[in-house]
Parts: C-alpha cells; sequence; structure tokens
C-alpha cells in the first residue's frame, strides 16, 4: 500500500526519512502551548510522537482497518501497556494458561504484585470462560494461535461471552498477520503484536503494535469511561496515548519505525513462501521415524483444524512442533542440526529451532510447565525462506533418519 507523507520531502525521497530528533521548534509560545496541550498535531517530543514512527503507524492503520495503531519498543511492551491502560486492583483478566512464557509471566506474577488477577482457563470450553468472567473481569485475553501448543479457540464464541458481559475481546494476533487475518471480522476489539516477528523483515529490528478497532464501548469500563467522548479514536486510545505510553516511555524508535516501514513492503510475499513452506514440512515430518506427533492446525485430524480453517484458511502461520521419544532424543536432534539456526525467534527470514521446555520456560518449574502443557519432548520450529527440501533433509538427518 502506497501512502503520501504528511509533508513533502525536501528532496523528494522514496522512503520516508527518519527523524532522529528528540524535540522540536515552535514559533511561538502560542503554538507551543496547543502542541503540548494536544489541541494541534505537531509534534513536541519522540517519546510522545516522532514523524517517521507515525508514517509507520498510520500506515499499519490503514493496512489492518484499525482506528488506531500504537507502536512500540517490543512485543512485550505492547501487552504490558495495554493492561496497565485497562487494568486496575481488584480486576481480573481471564485468560488461558496456553501463553508464550513472558506473557505468562506478566500475568501470573507481575500484575499480581498490583492487585490484578489472572484467571487461568480452557479458553476453549465456553462453560470454563462462563464460570471465570464476573464484574470485575476487564478483558479476556488470548494468543490465536498458541505458542508452542498449538491450540486456536473460536473467536467468535468467546466475542460473544464478552459482548453478553459486557468486556473486551483482547487478541496477540502475532502468529498470522493482520494482512491475512483480519481480526476485526471476529469480534477482536484490541489486537496486540509483535512487530519484531514477520513485519521486521527478516529479525531486524525490536517493536510491538497495538491496533484498537473501536468497536468496543468503554462506557462498560470503570476506568476509563470518563474518556469516552473525548477526541480520540475511544477511550482506550486516549488513554493509551495521552497517558500511559508516554509515562511508561516503552516508544518504537524512529530508526526501529523506518526498517519495519520497509518490512512492511515485502511482509504479504514473505509471509506466503514461508507458511507454504511451513505446511509442506509438516507434512513431509509426519513420516519419519522417532517422529512421535507433528502439530500444526492445517494437518487433518488436528484437534483445532477445523476452527483453524475457518479463522485463518489453509496457511495458520509458518512455526511447527514436533515431538520425540524423550527430552534426550529433543537435545540430540537440535545438536545434530547442520542447517537450520538453533535460536530463539519467530518468522525470521531463517528457519529456527528450539527445545521450548528448557529455553523460553527454563525457568519454570516443571509442575507450571506442565499445567502450561509445555512437554519435554517438544521441538518449535519457525520457518524461514529457504529451500523446502534443504529444511526437510536437515531435520530428517537430525532426527536420526538415513
Amino acid at each position: 500500500m502506497h501512502m503520501p507523507y504528511p509533508a513533502r520531502d525536501a528532496y523528494g525521497a522514496l522512503n520516508m526519512p527518519v527523524y532522529y530528533a528528540v524535540a522540536y521548534e515552535f514559533e511561538t509560545a502560542a503554538q507551543m502551548e496547543l502542541a503540548f496541550t494536544g489541541r494541534s498535531p505537531e509534534h513536541v517530543y519522540s517519546r510522545v510522537s516522532n514523524p517517521t514512527v507515525q508514517y509507520f503507524e498510520n500506515r499499519v492503520k490503514a493496512l489492518a482497518g484499525a482506528g488506531d495503531a500504537i507502536a512500540f519498543n517490543s512485543g512485550m511492551a505492547a501487552i504490558a501497556n495495554t493492561f496497565v491502560a485497562i487494568a486496575h486492583a481488584g480486576a481480573n483478566i481471564v485468560t488461558s494458561p496456553h501463553l508464550f512464557g513472558n506473557t505468562y509471566s506478566l500475568l501470573a506474577f507481575t500484575l499480581k504484585d498490583f492487585g490484578v488477577e489472572a484467571r487461568f482457563c480452557d479458553l476453549t470450553n465456553p462453560a470454563d470462560v462462563e464460570k471465570n468472567i464476573d464484574k470485575n473481569t476487564c478483558a479476556v485475553f488470548l494468543e490465536i494461535i498458541t505458542n508452542p501448543q498449538m491450540e486456536v479457540a473460536d473467536l467468535q464464541e468467546l466475542s460473544a461471552h464478552c459482548r453478553k458481559h459486557g468486556i473486551p475481546l483482547i487478541a496477540d494476533t502475532t502468529i498470522v498477520p493482520f494482512l491475512v487475518f483480519h481480526a476485526a471480522d471476529f469480534g477482536v476489539d484490541i489486537e496486540i503484536v509483535s512487530s519484531t516477528k514477520y513485519i521486521s523483515g527478516g529479525a531486524t529490528s525490536l517493536g510491538g503494535l497495538v491496533l484498537d478497532y473501536a468497536s468496543y464501548d468503554w462506557q462498560h469500563s470503570s476506568k476509563l469511561r470518563s474518556l469516552v467522548g473525548q477526541p480520540a479514536t475511544s477511550a482506550f486510545s486516549c488513554k493509551m496515548r495521552r497517558e500511559i505510553h508516554r509515562n511508561l516511555g516503552a516508544c518504537m524508535t524512529p530508526e526501529v519505525a523506518a526498517l519495519q516501514t520497509t518490512g512492511l513492503e515485502t511482509l504479504a510475499v514473505r509471509y506466503e513462501r514461508a507458511t507454504r513452506t511451513c505446511r509442506a514440512l509438516a507434512e513431509k515430518v509426519q513420516s519419519l521415524d522417532g517422529v512421535c506427533a507433528v502439530n500444526y492446525p492445517a494437518l487433518p485430524g488436528h484437534p483445532f483444524h477445523d476452527v483453524s480453517q475457518r479463522q485463518f484458511g489453509d496457511y495458520p502461520g509458518a512455526m511447527f512442533t514436533f515431538d520425540l521419544a524423550s527430552r534426550e532424543a529433543a537435545f540430540r536432534f537440535i545438536d545434530r542440526l547442520q542447517f537450520i539456526r538453533r535460536a530463539t525467534n519467530l518468522f525470521d527470514n531463517k528457519t529456527l529451532a528450539i527445545h521450548p521446555a528448557s529455553t523460553i520456560f527454563g525457568t519454570f518449574t516443571e509442575e507450571l510447565r506442565q499445567s502450561m502443557d509445555i512437554s519435554q519432548n517438544t521441538i518449535r520450529i519457525s520457518v524461514g525462506l529457504e529451500d523446502t527440501d534443504d529444511l526437510y533433509h536437515d531435520i530428517k538427518q537430525a532426527a536420526g533418519n538415513k
């Protein structure tokens, strides 16, 4: 998508210039007052807003069809800022135990110290969801495909529960980008994305995004209802931009915004290539000796195949997992890899392998890992842009197949 710059570049540059400036000069005191009080759109300080970051946000907003897009310096910052904006002491968040390790830790431990309760339940079970929602629930939150369990909840069903109780549905959609998956069509009110992943264009930079679809009535929120009607996309956007984003200081830098704006331009072709390779590999790996199970929602027979197909189509992201016979077998597999990289991250241009239980969840107790369905036998593969046959041969030899 082509989008004009807010102001014409003096040199006619085809790429948005990187504005490294921290502060911005004004002609008069009156102009400064209007800008600092939010009554004019001028930039005042790059922790609050920056032309390069704003352009990236506007590109994302237009591509996603969102009411607002707010950029942060990481995906975790985007998640944390969202919950600081809506939660309060005595509130609870209904979610799944099947979460990325740091997200789980934020909800279970960090927010707990501020009086916010995380209620972990089975989001694929309507009765369990209903049982955990009450008058103090400030949101239902989930990952659209959990990492690494590969669970897929029915978003329209969850949205119906949220509408019934007057609470927002918030989803981390990092695994399937907004160019492919239109979260608002499935009832998601707030979308959170780690732009470090697909958007950055090959692990060039850390970043996060919060997309506000302005679909939730914040009159239902005791914390935000006083902001309803303010000149912003929504009360949530107003709270984020005027207070939380600037007070916590987790702003995206202009250098990152420039890199990720460029990443947006190739996102569609990279995603198509990576996901087609991912599906082909998941299908092939099923036949290897020593592989006990392959976990990818597009595979027929997967427990969440039907709901995944309905929400994401034939290619639900570029990550799959498989189980070997034991932790020892998983470590041997990792050590034997010759082509695939041993590293964490998702959706790099390079294919990456990791043993989640000993790394991402390595500081958790075994009891906690088991409650989250993190197996010592699981290998996670994030598929990049390499040749499918090269990747398969490396997996095959590492699994001990000739």
